[in-house]
């Protein structure tokens, strides 16, 4: 099937026998919505949203809590806040103890707001070394780990463009198994990955990295980029959506799927959830017990 054919099929939307059970949520700062909190969720809850992630730590809990509470609209995890400057791979050790720190508050705020997932970008390759740095971001990753596991939240090892665990000026066909001996070296069931799609377009075929990621992915970042262009909206680029609702399938996966683009209002907003529901199928209802 050609490039074209490929957009064509994603552009009239998926297979309904994919079997996927995506739920869809966005980043905190990309709705610009509400005047409260609740009213937030109120706007994002009636355009289709499933759920939202927030930054832990520094949410206001008790505030989001409320809302959730009000509206049945779910926090679903959170991005630790600050792991870009504030890193598990810094030269300094008070800088790591900090990192580790924000690691730690970010699953006990999520745990709080009723979400599972806790996104970690582990570090950065200028910190040093590969063999180094690595070693560096498991050894904290670990001390956290009694933390996660008594809490149940996953630390979600999210394949960034930081110069980590892959080559970010090489090839365009780059495999994921430096990112799968760094997940396996933690050595836990509570650190997986939130792979984002349209990050890895640049390295390699996501669908490829999400066979080889198998049950280690546990959550999605939903983006799309061009390889001559860059990032753009989702479904413009050139990720492969046929191919990664394939994959998706092949390995099982059912769970939360986070746009990460520019936000907006309303307007905005809405054809975000619409071009997530067409490259990964719509969101199945939640069922409620009886």
């Amino acid at each position: 099937m050609t490039h074209a054919q490929d957009k064509a099929t994603a552009a009239a939307g998926p297979d309904m026998d994919a079997g996927l059970h995506i739920f869809k949520s966005l980043k905190w700062g990309m709705a610009k919505v509400g005047n409260s909190v609740e009213d937030k969720f109120k706007i994002l809850k009636d355009l289709g949203y499933d759920g939202i992630e927030v930054n832990a730590p520094g949410v206001n809990v008790k505030e989001v809590a409320a809302a959730v509470e009000k509206t049945g609209f779910p926090v679903d995890g959170s991005v630790c806040a600050g792991h870009w400057s504030i890193r598990l791979t810094d030269p300094n050790p008070a800088v790591r103890a900090k990192a580790q720190d924000n690691l730690a508050r970010a699953l006990q705020d999520t745990y709080d707001l009723g979400g599972n997932t806790v996104l970690l970008v582990p570090g950065h390759g200028k910190d040093g070394p590969a063999d180094k740095i690595e070693k560096l971001a498991i050894e904290h990753i670990k001390r956290v780990l009694p933390i996660a596991a008594r809490l149940g939240v996953y630390i979600a090892i999210e394949n960034v463009w930081n110069h980590m665990l892959y080559d970010h000026s090489g090839p365009g066909d780059q495999t994921a198994e430096r990112m799968v001996k760094f997940v396996d070296a933690c050595d836990s069931p509570w650190v997986g990955m939130q792979f984002d799609i349209g990050n890895h377009v640049k390295y390699g075929p996501p669908a490829k990295w999400i066979r080889t990621l198998g049950k280690r992915v546990v959550k999605l970042d939903v983006k799309d980029f061009k390889l001559k262009g860059g990032f753009c909206k989702i479904g413009d680029g050139d990720a492969d959506w046929p191919a990664v609702r394939k994959a998706l399938k092949d390995i099982g996966f059912v769970g939360w799927a986070a746009a990460e683009v520019g936000g907006g209002g309303e307007d905005r907003l809405k054809d975000i959830l619409a071009r997530m529901n067409r490259t990964l199928g719509p969101s199945e209802p939640f069922t409620k017990r009886a």
